[in-house]
């Protein structure tokens, strides 16, 4: 088993009479990428800043690196990289100067400040742009600026917030690529996201959080499993009657039926043969469809049967 980099046991977070964060309690293990989900108002961003000394909290303890966290212990803080999701970089700095600040903050030796920085700058992809300012740099590139900046200093420990919003797919690209080399150096990762495709690429484990309480922890196959669905069939019709649909509910195992937009989906909660039974009611029925496939529960079912929501909602 891992050691644990950060423990929270028990966090609790009351403002006024809201309960952001409820009795929360979760580990993260050294060298994994945990991914932290929920919906807007779920308590996320609270939790980060608490873990993170920003916020003060009612009750409940938090460790990291075997430590107590507090407001003034910096010998944990300086092994913590931290990227926001507001980008937050000095305008009139070159990329190169930008990472050289930040890098500044926590390491003093020039010689290797400069390995750092360069180190930062090849994980992002950022070679051809050292000498320039941020407003000549497109959204995606300013994204891997200020992820640069602020993991250039080595962290064991990086927190990334919604790292990938808005971005060009080849900057999307290069910053998971880089979230993985960074956790293959050994730094430990929570990742933040509206993304299920990015959890399902990078994450080691995931925490689904909602009203400031723990709904459900584990690998994404493990949270696949908690959730009451088999198989979900689509397929492209492009005219269904309504007595057709109704006829296709009565099916065995199908627990949910629905046609929007010519096409039918069809969610069943177990048996081996929905695929093949489905077909053969349209080839009884005379039913032309076109293009179907059958998929495994994701983990956007996981979420929104654990929180009655989209992630992106």
């Amino acid at each position: 088993m891992s050691e644990n980099i950060i423990e929270v046991k028990h966090l609790t977070k009351v403002y006024q009479k809201l309960k952001a964060v409820d009795d929360l309690s979760f580990e993260v293990r050294e060298g994994e990428i945990l991914g932290l989900l929920g919906p807007n108002g779920s308590g996320k961003s609270t939790t980060m800043n608490c873990i993170l000394s920003l916020l003060n909290f009612s009750k409940g303890s938090i460790q990291i690196f075997g430590k107590q966290m507090s407001v003034d212990a910096y010998d944990i803080k300086r092994q913590i990289g931290v990227v926001f999701q507001d980008v937050a970089v000095f305008d009139e700095l070159s990329v190169y100067d930008n990472i050289n600040y930040f890098c500044g903050l926590y390491i003093k030796d020039k010689k290797e400040r400069k390995t750092c920085i360069d180190e930062a700058i090849e994980l992002v992809g950022l070679q051809d742009y050292r000498k320039f300012l941020p407003k000549q740099l497109s959204g995606g590139l300013l994204r891997r600026l200020n992820i640069a900046c602020g993991i250039a200093h080595r962290p064991k420990l990086v927190f990334l917030d919604e790292p990938t919003v808005a971005v060009d797919p080849q900057s999307r690209n290069h910053i998971l690529d880089g979230i993985k080399t960074l956790r293959d150096r050994g730094a430990t990762v929570i990742y933040t996201t509206h993304y299920m495709e990015e959890v399902e690429i990078l994450c080691d484990r995931v925490i689904i959080i909602d009203k400031g309480k723990l709904l459900a922890e584990g690998t994404c196959d493990e949270l696949k499993r908690l959730v009451q669905i088999e198989e979900k069939v689509s397929v492209e019709i492009p005219q269904l009657k309504e007595a057709q649909l109704s006829e296709i509910s009565q099916l065995a195992n199908a627990c949910d039926v629905s046609y929007h937009n010519q096409e039918l989906t069809v969610t069943y909660k177990k048996g081996d043969h929905n695929l093949n039974d489905l077909i053969s009611y349209f080839n009884q029925a005379h039913i032309v469809y076109n293009r179907i496939y059958s998929q495994r529960p994701t983990l956007n079912d996981v979420f929104l049967e654990l929180t009655g929501k989209e992630l992106r909602d």
